[in-house]
């Protein structure tokens, strides 16, 4: 089965589809590109789907690859058959070519090596023929290396063990019971690691089929493993597998076979049988995880933007106070101070740390103030409702917002270079203001390994985990679009075509030469060629344009389609536009020339110039007074944001110091296979708690209303 074919299976697409990715890929456009500018040709692949592709088409060809060399390397011993050549090519796996390349392949002197080079392998062929002889035959065969016949009878064994360990057939037999049949156990190891809040603990004594492991449970036991709290060891029918073994070689009653059975399978096959289990159950927890991150990576980067407002970050602490930042409207940094609102804090300097946030409240007209969840946040939200209500700043709302990689930002050097006079820590502060008025904007500073959202985010490749989300980035800033004028360099260099050197041409070419006013004049800018404009000026905006059509997602190539379109139906951009709304959208592509998919998308874009994604989506909650655990009672009704969402459910911040946990079995009244189909990061929900434990700090939620 060639390529395409291979692929369209798997997705269930058309050739036709996968062949048109794979050549506009080719051509050097990129997946944002092809998603939102060649649906016509794709059949309206999104980007998922074609990153898929790619990275199918990849995989299969480095399989191939590997094929060729392990049958280039069997044919060079002169033991290739036509069979063996046929099992290989047909291998799906590369775990499967491994394996039968097993025999094959160079090895470390063994114990079997050994033996073989001492004339023993003839007498392993009589003790698989249980011969009566063996004994007589293992006498003639002594020599120094083998000094004895129970050495040489041993050795004779090795041979068998190693021959038997390395059949691929066997190999697989094994491997499919312990995935069907086996079981993973864990104990605990040492209580003491696992710290007061015993993280572990359900796993202190804990069993479950290898068939039925959740991924994130895969996760957990090793993190637990890796700590050195957890021992964690696989429970076999050990039984089972010698008895597949003993009929396999007839060996019921031949004492040296049971013997060379028992060493193949108890220290050969089973252990690396085990570890190719768990190296599978891994990859594939591994997967799952960097997709959870990835989900909750994206409706986080949609979270709705807070346009308009006037914020204070407020970057909690304790011994080093509290650092606080204040940026207008537009982002741009007005001030920023330290004050000690929190205890060791004297009385004296509590008082005064009121008066100055009541200062800076009043100077700057504060509308929001954003309080990072870090350290010591739970007494910097009772201290900011405290002057709120002290100072009756009835207009003036705080959030609670995470501040995960607010650190490694302020501390590279993209904030270095836009804060080169400010600490470490008003930066900070800087970037929990920012995040609560454009997240997308803000976040994209920071490597998005380091925001948070995630599930044992830091138990899994980080370069499979960076490509993952450097993707998922790449694809929410190009589906929102990116003011060309405002935009950082890390937000530019994000854009389809452009790279970190172009956008800071681009940042460079504005300090120069002002505000650009129009599309075609980013081709002004070095090193922008006629590619990088294509790639990339669908996904860059200009409001103060001339020409409307460069606020929106409208394509220059499709600017005269545009202009054709409006002189058949008579109207221009300044009226009649409501046409647009009620076209027979079939019939004008007819008249056009051009496909549907692109129709409709010009259409979509000229109804709605300017149109921000994100706004669609909820904003966060705003609150002026706190709340305690102490305050909660069961079947209480609140109002929450999702602040992350993982296999096993979603964690929910009511305003709490710690975010409560609803359950994947209180999401909904139907059964729920995956928690991202009915929620996702920065949704508003409504919750009733379930269960308080205030000595641990856990709240439990339920999005099901107790009343019925």
């Amino acid at each position: 089965m060639d390529n395409l074919t291979q692929i369209a299976d798997s997705l269930q697409i058309s050739i036709k589809q996968v062949q048109t990715v794979l050549d506009l890929t080719a051509e050097g456009n990129t997946i944002p590109f092809i998603a939102r500018y060649r649906k016509d040709q794709t059949g309206s692949l999104d980007e998922v789907q074609i990153k898929t592709i790619i990275d199918l088409n990849d995989t299969i060809n480095k399989l191939a690859d590997r094929k060729q060399a392990v049958l280039a390397k069997i044919e060079e011993q002169g033991k290739l058959t036509d069979s063996l050549k046929a099992t290989i090519e047909a291998a799906e796996k590369l775990s499967e070519v491994e394996d039968l390349y097993l025999p094959y392949k160079e090895k470390r002197r063994t114990k079997a090596t050994i033996a073989r080079e001492n004339g023993l392998f003839d007498l392993s062929q009589l003790m698989v023929k249980n011969a009566v002889n063996i004994k007589v035959e293992a006498e003639k065969l002594v020599n120094e290396v083998f000094p004895t016949v129970d050495k040489v009878l041993q050795g004779a064994i090795d041979i068998l063990s190693e021959m038997i360990s390395e059949a691929a057939p066997l190999r697989n037999w094994v491997l499919s019971e312990i995935n069907r049949n086996s079981r993973i156990n864990s104990s605990l190891k040492d209580a003491n690691l696992d710290g007061e809040k015993q993280t572990f603990q359900i796993y202190y004594d804990f069993s479950e089929a290898v068939s039925e492991l959740p991924n994130h449970r895969v996760l957990a036991l090793n993190r637990g493993e890796k700590l050195g709290i957890l021992a964690v060891k696989f429970e076999h029918n050990q039984d089972k597998i010698t008895r597949f073994f003993e009929s396999r070689f007839a060996a019921q009653s031949n004492p040296y076979m049971k013997a060379a059975i028992k060493e193949a399978t108890k220290k050969k096959i089973v252990p690396a049988m085990e570890r190719i289990v768990r190296a599978e159950l891994n990859e594939k927890a591994e997967i799952s995880a960097i997709e959870v991150f990835g989900h909750n990576l994206k409706n986080l980067l949609m979270v709705a933007p807070l346009k308009g407002y006037t914020v204070l970050g407020f970057d909690p602490g304790y011994k080093n106070g509290c650092k606080l930042a204040v940026v207008d409207a537009t982002g741009k940094f007005l001030d920023a101070t330290v004050i000690y609102p929190t205890k060791p804090a004297s009385a004296a300097k509590i008082e005064a740390s009121k008066k100055e946030l009541a200062s800076l409240i009043k100077k700057y007209n504060v509308d929001m103030i954003a309080i990072g969840n870090g350290t010591a946040s739970r007494e910097s939200e009772s201290f900011v409702a405290e002057v709120l209500k002290d100072y009756k700043f009835d207009k003036t709302f705080y959030v609670i917002v995470s501040e995960a990689g607010a650190s490694v930002y302020s501390a590279g050097e993209v904030a270095r270079q836009e804060f080169p006079d400010l600490s470490i820590e008003k930066r900070s502060a800087v970037s929990i203001a920012r995040r609560l008025q454009d997240p997308l904007a803000e976040l994209v500073k920071i490597e998005p390994q380091a925001i948070g959202v995630g599930q044992y985010q830091h138990d899994v490749s980080e370069k499979k985990l960076a490509e993952n989300l450097d993707f998922v980035v790449e694809t929410v800033v190009n589906q929102v679009g990116v003011n060309v004028n405002t935009a950082s360099p890390s937000l530019l260099s994000h854009v389809a075509g452009l790279n970190d050197s172009l956008a800071q041409n681009i940042v460079k070419y504005r300090e120069e030469n002002g505000a650009l006013t129009a599309r075609k004049e980013l081709k002004k800018v070095p090193r922008l060629g006629d590619k990088a404009f294509e790639q990339a000026a669908g996904f860059l905006r200009i409001p103060e344009a001339k020409n409307y059509l460069d606020n929106t997602g409208v394509h220059p190539e499709s600017y005269g389609l545009v202009k054709e379109m409006f002189d058949l139906l008579k109207i221009d951009e300044n009226s009649a536009l409501d046409k647009l709304a009620s076209v027979d959208v079939a019939d004008l592509a007819i008249k056009l020339n051009v496909g549907q998919e692109t129709l409709v998308d010009i259409i979509e874009n000229l109804l709605k110039p300017g149109r921000d994604l994100r706004d669609s989506f909820d904003a966060p909650i705003l609150r002026q007074d706190v709340l305690s655990i102490k305050d909660l009672s069961i079947g209480q009704k609140l109002e929450g944001a999702v602040r992350n969402v993982v296999d096993f459910g979603a964690f929910v911040d009511i305003g709490l110091h710690d975010d409560g946990l609803v359950h994947i079995s209180d999401l909904s009244k139907n059964f729920v296979k995956n928690p991202h189909e009915v929620i996702a990061v920065g949704q508003i929900v409504t919750v009733w708690v379930k269960s308080i434990d205030i000595k641990r700090g856990k709240i439990n939620l339920t999005l099901l209303d107790p009343r019925g």
